[in-house]
């Protein structure tokens, strides 16, 4: 397959005057950057890995990694800067919790939360620990008490619409049969009310190209400029190169709980196989199966994100292309995601189904 051209900045204007409000950079501004090469060196306790989360409070950024039998946090004046920056050791598997994975730091009435995932195979439920500080002082874990006690991982809180919710990676039952997306409210930031809801499963084709078991994962909410809400989660199996972005969307006034208020892209919106993106989007130039990304938004909060601008800043992990894809070759890299607008979401498989239309995503390596 020929490769894909990046689009020409006269281009790139024109199709902003008619998507979004505010231009974009050309796309050389926006190239996606390995944090590794950034900053000339390699940290194993870092940069070489998965599943990143970053938040930005004021001036620094805070990213949170599961490292050291462990979760490090590290702390830069710059996205990219985390890369070189001091790791500290802020909470150890101490009690033998078993694999750690994929913890995501919120920040939450002026106290910090590390949400994370703890097990062995089929027991990984969701722990938390909290600080007023976000690099000491963290409290002992404590397992949320999610609605069906199911595994469970990727979880991260939010708030929307003045309410907390937490979603998360999960099995219906059991059995490892496919990954799906859940969500509940949250009457404080450890603390599950009500039932669990399911908002995505892996039904469509493009999302069903590698499976055993097919996947939904690594959720991460975030508010448009019209106040809808979104989940942009990773797809396809994460030991693929299929792995890739793609995006829910919530109808305005819609009910989080209800699945059918939920508008999938017809999608990836952010992989690295033209044959599996949405129609008008382009597959990366310079990675591999693009996934499991943060949004680094001033104080991790979704409803800042109209304020920050049509451009804000992503990281996620990735393969670089012409590296063999593998767990052991992912790597934090840096990018940029823009609002799209007048994007139509179709149910696939749906006969009839009704159409949604309001803003997107597109990434930018």
């Amino acid at each position: 397959m020929k490769a894909p051209t990046p689009l020409r900045l006269g281009a790139l204007a024109a199709a902003c005057a008619l998507a979004v409000p505010l231009a974009l950079a050309p796309p050389d501004t926006v190239r996606a950057a390995p944090l590794a090469q950034v900053d000339g060196a390699r940290d194993s306790t870092g940069v070489n890995g998965a599943d990143p989360s970053v938040i930005r409070i004021g001036d620094t950024y805070i990213a949170v990694k599961a490292a050291q039998g462990g979760i490090i946090v590290r702390q830069s004046s710059t996205l990219a800067g985390t890369a070189s920056s001091t790791a500290k050791k802020v909470w150890s598997d101490t009690g033998d919790l078993g694999e750690v994975w994929a913890p995501e730091i919120v920040r939450d009435g002026g106290r910090y939360y590390i949400y994370f995932s703890a097990g062995r195979s089929g027991a990984h439920r969701m722990y938390a620990i909290s600080s007023a500080s976000p690099d000491s002082g963290y409290s002992a874990a404590q397992k949320l008490a999610l609605p069906g006690d199911k595994w469970a991982i990727d979880g991260t809180l939010f708030t929307f619409s003045g309410q907390r919710w937490f979603v998360w990676s999960g099995w219906s039952g059991d059995t490892n049969v496919e990954q799906n997306l859940y969500i509940a409210r949250m009457s404080d930031p450890v603390t599950p009310t009500g039932g669990r809801y399911v908002i995505s499963q892996p039904r469509e084709s493009w999302e069903r190209v590698v499976g055993n078991p097919y996947i939904n994962e690594a959720p991460e909410a975030i508010k448009d400029p019209n106040g809808q809400l979104h989940i942009v989660y990773s797809a396809n199996g994460s030991w693929s190169d299929q792995y890739c972005l793609a995006d829910l969307r919530l109808r305005a006034g819609g009910d989080p709980t209800y699945v059918w208020d939920w508008y999938k892209s017809n999608g990836c919106l952010f992989g690295s196989h033209r044959e599996t993106m949405m129609s008008g989007w382009d597959p990366t130039l310079y990675v591999d199966g693009p996934g499991h990304h943060t949004f680094a938004l001033p104080d991790g909060d979704i409803n800042s994100s109209p304020p920050s601008g049509n451009r804000f800043p992503t990281m996620f992990h990735s393969v670089p292309k012409g590296t063999p894809y593998s767990w052991s070759n992912r790597v934090w890299y840096t990018g940029t995601a823009v609002w799209w607008g007048s994007t139509t979401y179709r149910r696939a498989n749906v006969p009839g189904a009704e159409t949604n239309t309001g803003f997107g995503l597109k990434f930018f390596e």
